[in-house]
């Protein structure tokens, strides 16, 4: 059985990969990478390291070449390049007669209005295309993508946002980690769709556990989309991030991320980390 992760040496990707080594042979273990360079230390520890560009699709044709099982991490960029680099991928995939693809998909991505859905739509619609086993594991929203936030509360700033009421399913980036090797290492998870969401809370309650942490109250400063732009823009966020980030409390806003389930302890055996643990790492991490 060999079993490969792309987009190994990324913050989920490491995750996933140290996740499937507690219990899976490194013999077993594939990694598809940019840059070989940057795995040199799995390759230390007989992990197979191969070269997959997602530009590049001929060299994942050779990089999934012999794999029974296959998860695609997704890779970043902007809607149009992701389309293109996730179905160039997927094609690669059933070329090189992988068994068995595994996604990290978008919470309800095929039905989802957010700015982010089409590229997980897309790729989901070319897996299901290619008749291969597949599992779409769509996950909700990192907390650690609210690290800036946090670190703007230590500073003394407030919590700004413009996502009104709407409820996110924060899970730490570990939690989706090994939710994506449980089910790339197990069985029975052909053809099935897991919506990987937490606990679902508001900006208030999510500013209110970051105020339990620090030991101090946390205003939150809700505002319209054109002030959290400005907002952004004052704090020094490039130009070209702050459509993304103002879209990104649209979604939120307009319930985007809003959905409960229950596949996280399917997957794990177990709740996901509780907020405040995950809340309290980062900032022990930041004050380092």
């Amino acid at each position: 059985m060999k079993m490969l992760v792309t987009g190994a040496t990324g913050k989920l990707g490491s995750m996933v990969v140290e996740t499937l080594l507690k219990t899976v042979p490194a013999t077993e273990l594939a990694v598809s990478v940019r840059d070989v360079k940057k795995a040199e230390s799995l390759r230390a520890r007989g992990v197979e390291v191969r070269h997959g560009d997602f530009d590049h699709p001929e060299t994942l044709i050779s990089a999934f070449a012999g794999v029974d099982r296959l998860l695609i991490i997704s890779a970043d960029g902007d809607n149009e390049t992701r389309i293109r680099q996730h179905t160039d991928a997927v094609a690669a995939a059933a070329e090189a007669k992988v068994g068995f693809i595994a996604y990290t998909s978008l919470v309800n991505a095929q039905e989802s209005k957010m700015f982010l859905s089409p590229p997980h739509r897309a790729t989901e619609e070319a897996i299901l295309k290619t008749g291969i086993p597949y599992s779409f594991l769509r996950n909700n929203w990192y907390v650690e993508n609210e690290l800036s936030s946090i670190q703007g509360v230590m500073a003394g700033a407030p919590w700004v946002t413009s996502a009104g009421s709407g409820k996110v399913g924060w899970a730490a980036r570990r939690d989706y980690a090994e939710a994506a090797a449980s089910v790339l290492s197990g069985t029975g998870h052909e053809n099935t769709i897991y919506e990987l969401s937490g606990q679902l809370l508001t900006q208030e309650e999510l500013a209110a556990v970051v105020g339990e942490v620090l030991g101090k109250e946390v205003p939150v400063q809700q505002v319209d989309d054109a002030t959290y732009a400005d907002i952004m823009k004052q704090a020094g966020v490039p130009d070209f991030v702050i459509p993304m980030l103002v879209s990104i409390q649209q979604g939120i806003r307009e319930g985007a991320l809003e959905v409960e389930s229950n596949d996280f302890y399917k997957l794990l055996g177990r709740e996901t980390t509780p907020i405040r643990q995950v809340i309290r790492q980062m900032i022990d991490d930041t004050s380092k």
